[in-house]
């Protein structure tokens, strides 16, 4: 009896903490769950171009940094709070989810610039225009 008591109480609390989520996020839509995925496929990536290609350009070695993967997370925690913040913009000015939806494409976009930088320092060739489009970028850092 106890456990199966236990375990209705972790699906509650599990179900409860997912509701609050969604409604903090303004729903997870296709566009929310896009955005986890880069920010997923980034960090995979930043991993592999460290550990297996020694080519990171987050270190001076090149190699896995515990510390530039903890500030990786709290970069992409604060992302999601500032969606949080733009669901509530939303909200207060009453644009529906013209704010939340602009947030999460401009981080996408920048997941993507990320990824690609990842894929380029593991030596996959990338078109001649994303290329100079990444080094403009860079210098303006």
């Amino acid at each position: 009896m106890y456990y199966f008591f236990a375990r209705f109480c972790a699906v509650t609390a599990a179900g409860l903490a997912a509701s609050i989520l969604g409604i903090a996020f303004g729903g997870f839509d296709m566009l929310l769950q896009t955005l986890l995925l880069l920010m997923a496929v980034d960090m995979i990536s930043g991993i592999i171009s460290a550990v297996v290609f020694r080519c990171s350009t987050k270190t001076e070695s090149g190699r896995l940094s515990s510390r530039a993967g903890i500030q990786g997370f709290f970069k992409k925690g604060c992302c999601l709070m500032l969606i949080i913040v733009a669901v509530h913009l939303d909200a207060l000015i009453g644009t529906g989810t013209l704010t939340r939806d602009a947030a999460i494409i401009a981080f996408c976009v920048n997941e993507l610039i990320s990824i690609m930088e990842n894929m380029g320092n593991m030596g996959i060739k990338m078109p001649a225009p994303i290329m100079n489009a990444l080094d403009v970028l860079a210098t303006r850092k």
